[in-house]
């Protein structure tokens, strides 16, 4: 295994080392946004500022199509809109067409949770670095197939520690045998390896099909990671484990079918979440099922709905089986050379038991050419058991607090960066961001009223992708399309 994340690396690097790279400035291709219904990326108008790459020219495409462009690319198999910003190194393809690209974020911060409340529940500091590396190779087959693998991994066992990074009210996943409270787990080492084959039957059909060991099924949005409107956020969200938790599990097979802008896809995989052993493969089961819809009614925006069946996911709740239902809206739209904003609004529920719990999340990113703001909003319930306040004692409940009792939470965070270097398209970018608490009033005898956290960080990256990533041939057919369209 470790060979052959070692030889696609070393593919990439090499591909990379002698195509074509992307410059960061943009180029307002366009002064249409445009709303083209079956959203492949025909003409020039959904090019939105330069932000957006179009499926018709030289290079890589969707991960699942050869008819739309590769800034839909979620995690998985998951959708964004058509004019998501890509931060990516992409080599021009190998005489054997191949085509490679290489994205990652490195996270070196400081982080000081319930910094107002020093003798209360979560207060926690920590130097870090949260991170992940995904890269993707990719090969047209024939006149209609495409087949891809890709590779995810994560170093954060090593940079955060097995017992993850402090983040007050998160919860999920386990260290040492007892849940992860005010924690976030880190992503195992090899946090995904997927192979996947689509078949085009015409332009507006697509049929696919995606297998990953570990890998991510047919459920929820786009991981955290992965979504451009959190991208300046280095802490996981604290609905994580109710929307989009399931984007690691070993054992994932999902078909699919695209029929223009919308998708049907459908999952079976293993329910359990990884183990505590970060660096090794659990073993593979498919014991749960998804389904999920996505639609893209324009290239701004990526609707989906999806549902979820888990058999036995948490180690801290064995035999607990779980339905996740989620649904989402991304944004995503270009305001001029290397600007934009970029939204996404996003439900989850639990269900266990004959009782749920629910999560809303809202997350805004404006980026303009070097300084960004962003900020998230979340409201999660929490059962007292998943906050560990359950506690029973000679078969009563300490502190009159019941296993089902819900709280609920409601997290404010506001952040900018700023970036201070720029070389060998790659980005440093100085940050710092805080974060309001605004717990349930019961839960305030635990945490303090309005816990505050904040962090500073630096975060490495490649830089942004713009239609100067395109080769001398690209931007001929570039220029033949503006002027047809100028006719």
């Amino acid at each position: 295994m470790n060979r052959i994340l070692f030889g696609l690396s070393l593919s990439m690097l090499t591909g990379m080392a002698y195509g074509q790279h992307q410059h960061h400035e943009g180029m307002d291709m366009s002064k249409h946004e445009g709303m083209n219904k079956d959203s492949t990326m025909g003409d020039m108008k959904t090019l939105n500022h330069g932000l957006t790459m179009d499926a018709s020219m030289p290079g890589m495409t969707h991960s699942l199509s050869r008819n739309l462009p590769m800034n839909r690319n979620g995690s998985g198999t998951s959708w964004h809109p058509d004019n998501t910003p890509m931060y990516a190194y992409m080599s021009q393809p190998t005489p054997k067409g191949w085509s490679y690209m290489l994205h990652y974020a490195i996270y070196l911060r400081y982080t000081s949770q319930n910094s107002t409340n020093p003798d209360r529940r979560g207060r926690g500091q920590q130097l870090g670095a949260p991170n992940w590396f995904m890269g993707m190779a990719q090969r047209k087959v024939g006149q209609r197939g495409l087949f891809q693998v890709r590779a995810m991994i994560s170093l954060d066992p090593l940079t955060v520690g097995n017992g993850g990074y402090p983040l007050l009210f998160q919860t999920g996943e386990t260290y040492k045998g007892q849940p992860l409270i005010d924690k976030q787990h880190p992503h195992d080492l090899v946090s995904e390896l997927s192979v996947s084959y689509s078949h085009a039957f015409s332009k507006d059909v697509d049929l696919f099909g995606y297998v990953g060991y570990p890998g991510e099924p047919a459920l929820g949005p786009p991981a955290f990671m992965h979504r451009i409107s959190s991208f300046n956020n280095p802490d996981a969200p604290l609905s994580h484990h109710w929307q989009d938790a399931t984007h690691i599990l070993f054992g994932v097979a999902t078909a699919g079918v695209r029929y223009k802008w919308a998708k049907l896809e459908a999952s079976t995989f293993k329910g359990r979440e990884p183990d505590e052993n970060r660096y090794n493969f659990d073993t593979p089961k498919f014991d749960s099922y998804s389904y999920r819809l996505s639609v893209n009614p324009s290239p701004s925006l990526a609707l989906q709905f999806s549902q979820g069946f888990l058999h036995d996911p948490e180690e801290a709740h064995p035999g607990e089986n779980t339905t996740r239902t989620t649904a989402s809206i991304l944004h995503s739209k270009g305001l001029g050379p290397a600007s934009y904003v970029t939204s996404a609004f996003v439900w989850g529920r639990n269900s266990h038991d004959g009782s749920g719990e629910n999560s809303y999340l809202a997350e805004s990113s404006l980026q303009m050419t070097k300084a960004a703001f962003y900020g998230r909003f979340e409201n999660v319930s929490k059962s007292a058991e998943e906050l560990g306040l359950y506690n029973p004692i000679a078969g009563g409940e300490s502190g009159q607090i019941g296993r089902n009792q819900t709280f609920t939470i409601n997290n404010l965070t506001l952040g900018m960066n700023y970036r201070i270097a720029q070389q060998l398209n790659s980005d440093l970018v100085l940050g710092a961001q805080a974060t309001a608490g605004m717990p349930d009033k019961s839960l305030q005898a635990f945490y303090g009223k309005m816990p505050i956290s904040g962090q500073i960080y630096l975060r490495l990256s490649p830089s942004l992708m713009t239609m100067r990533s395109m080769n001398h041939s690209g931007h001929r057919q570039m220029n033949q399309m503006n002027h047809k369209m100028s006719i």
